[in-house]
Order: structure tokens, then sequence, then C-alpha cells
């Protein structure tokens, strides 16, 4: 078995010469988690906003619903997901079991109730009257929607960015519905399982300091776009 050191240095060897396998491994994981934080963004904002602005029967429920499923692990999500499209399952005949798109639902199934929670908390600091007002000055449903939004932006982007880091870094889904097809739907998370398991740890560091450095850059994205908005005493 490789020692700390060993691994350590071969791992900074893979991402320098640019390791093939490994960077089509973070390729595929970025590919994946990308397309589905943009496939679920629009709807689950739009959600957010329904549920801060507007009152209809079952509101505080579906709230309710989607901090509940804050909490659901992705194995379970997997599992659902697995059921639903192994050919026994109802969505048998789609044949999207071990793909990529069945591990972009799976990752939107678990970036949505993040993105509604965290969108309406933010959403519902915001002063009513901002709403209010830009309606009143004749600006169309539209309109007055973006001007919230551009008025709730920081709170916005910390729930995209808490919602990204969730599904890129997430296993259970990823394997359940993927697979782990080396080149196929191997993806960061996956990948580093696989090593460990073997006692290879060499690329599994390699992959851990990607999504270190990912979040990072993600943290000092989202601290730099706050401050830009912060106002000057």
């Amino acid at each position: 078995m490789e020692t700390l050191s060993e691994a350590s240095l071969q791992a900074l060897y893979l991402l320098f010469t640019g390791d093939r396998e490994l960077w089509t491994i973070i390729g595929i994981s970025f590919t994946v988690s990308l397309r589905a934080i943009l496939f679920a963004a629009p709807f689950a904002l739009i959600c957010a906003f329904m549920l801060a602005y507007t009152q209809f029967p079952g509101r505080r429920l579906l709230i309710s619903f989607f901090n509940t499923a804050l909490s659901i692990p992705a194995v379970v999500v997997g599992l659902t997901l697995y059921m639903t499209l192994s050919r026994a399952g109802p969505l048998g005949n789609l044949r999207l079991l071990f793909t990529q798109e069945a591990m972009i639902i799976g990752q939107i199934l678990l970036c949505f109730p993040i993105l509604v929670a965290m969108g309406h908390s933010a959403l519902q600091a915001t002063d009513r009257r901002v709403w209010e007002t830009a309606l009143t000055l004749g600006a169309t449903p539209l309109r007055a929607v973006i001007t919230v939004i551009h008025e709730t932006r920081f709170g916005l982007t910390a729930a995209l960015v808490a919602a990204f880091g969730r599904i890129i870094a997430e296993v259970g889904s990823s394997m359940m519905v993927g697979g782990n097809i080396l080149n196929h739907t191997r993806n960061i998370p996956t990948a580093i399982a696989l090593e460990t398991s073997k006692g290879s740890f060499a690329q599994g560091i390699a992959l851990g300091l990607v999504l270190l450095l990912l979040a990072l850059a993600l943290n000092l994205a989202l601290t730099s776009i706050q401050g830009k908005g912060a106002v000057s005493p």
C-alpha cells in the first residue's frame, strides 16, 4: 500500500502531467453537474418566487416538503431512481439506467430542494415593497420579477453555489444510476470511492484536491460578488 507522501506526490504528478483518465473523470463530473444545475435552477427559482410572493392552498405544506427534502440522503434518491429506471420499473423502456442522463436526473432531484428552500428564504428576506413598487410604477410582472431577483442576487447566488457543491460531491445517486463506467459515467466521487476500495490512493487524492480547489474557488467567487455589492461606509 502507498504511503501518504508517495500517494500525494503521485497525485500531483497525475494532475500536472495531464493524465487522460483523470481529466476525463473530471470532465464528466463537471459536465454532468453543470447540466443538472442549469436544468434545475430556472424552475426551482420560479417555484421559490411563487412560494414567497403568492398565496395558494397547500403553500405551507409545500414549503415544509422542500425543507424536509434537504435532508434526503443521495443514496435514497439513487435507489428510488434506480427502481424507476430499471427494466422492471415504470420508465424502464427509456433505457436511461447507467447513462449520464440518469445521473443528471438524480442530481436535479438532489439540488432542486436546495435551490427552492434557500431561494425562498432569500426572497422572503427581501422587502416586499420592491415587488409592489415595481408594479405600481408600471413594470410588467416579468420586469418586477427581474427587479426582485436583482435585489436578492446575493442570496440566490449562495443557493446556486450550495446546490452545485452538493451535487458535484455526491456519490450515492451517481454510483447507483450511473454504474461508475470508465469514460462514460465515472465522475469524481465515484472514482474516489473505487480507488480507495482498491487501496490505490493517488488518483483519489488528486480528485479530492480538485474538489477542494473547486470549493475554494466557489467560495472566493461568492465572497467577491457579495463584497462588490456591499455599501461603503
